[in-house]
């Protein structure tokens, strides 16, 4: 079990070269690079909403290679919720993540309404796709299932925010949301410091 903190922790996991940094990137950042750099591990932390308290969203950006065995492992156990990344121009891509997925139920054994999101990206690349929509769905339905599914792309920024904000809305025993109340924070912020100020008139 993570231990409990106001750290959530979603882990993005996914074979090399489907996007996973470049769609962390663009919700965390609000940019795209074109140019592929294959990551080991990166964390992103993000502040948002969760049970009407401030809380940081960690995102943990894992290597695209299955070298890290180990590494893996902790992450799932450490992890609260999980987004499984493929590419719709690569059915190779779609088909790795079975294992991960199956690894991610086994570590989790007994968790109930675990969060889990399988995304398409570079939805933006249309004319190479391999993986229909339907087909994907089928996964869900027979291989993966209880996951969540959305097409995305990085590139343009499609679905991406709506993918991390539905990942949140699946876990059931928290109300988070990406969108902060600033202007109440705001004002609270005002009423603290005019609290026990005195005015010369």
């Amino acid at each position: 079990m993570p231990e409990q903190s106001n750290d959530y922790r979603v882990v993005v996991f996914g074979a090399g070269g489907v996007g996973k940094s470049s769609m962390v990137l663009r919700f965390v950042k609000g940019t795209f690079r074109d140019s592929y750099i294959p990551t080991i591990e990166d964390t992103y932390r993000q502040v948002i909403s969760c049970n009407k308290n401030v809380c940081t969203l960690q995102i943990t950006d894992t290597t695209g290679s299955h070298q890290f065995p180990a590494m893996q492992r902790l992450n799932i156990t450490k992890g609260h919720a999980f987004m499984l990344v493929y590419s719709i121009t690569s059915k190779q891509s779609l088909e790795e993540l079975i294992p991960t997925y199956r690894e991610i139920i086994e570590v989790k054994a007994g968790e109930e309404n675990l969060p889990i999101m399988l995304v398409g990206n570079k939805c933006d690349e249309d004319v190479n796709r391999e993986v229909t929509n339907d087909y994907a769905n089928e996964m869900v339905s027979k291989i993966l299932k209880g996951c969540a599914f959305i097409e995305t792309s990085a590139k343009t920024g499609h679905n991406v925010h709506e993918a991390f904000q539905e990942l949140l809305s699946l876990d059931k025993s928290r109300n988070m949301s990406l969108r902060m109340d600033l202007k109440k924070t705001r004002s609270q912020i005002r009423k603290e410091k005019l609290k026990g100020h005195c005015s010369l008139m």
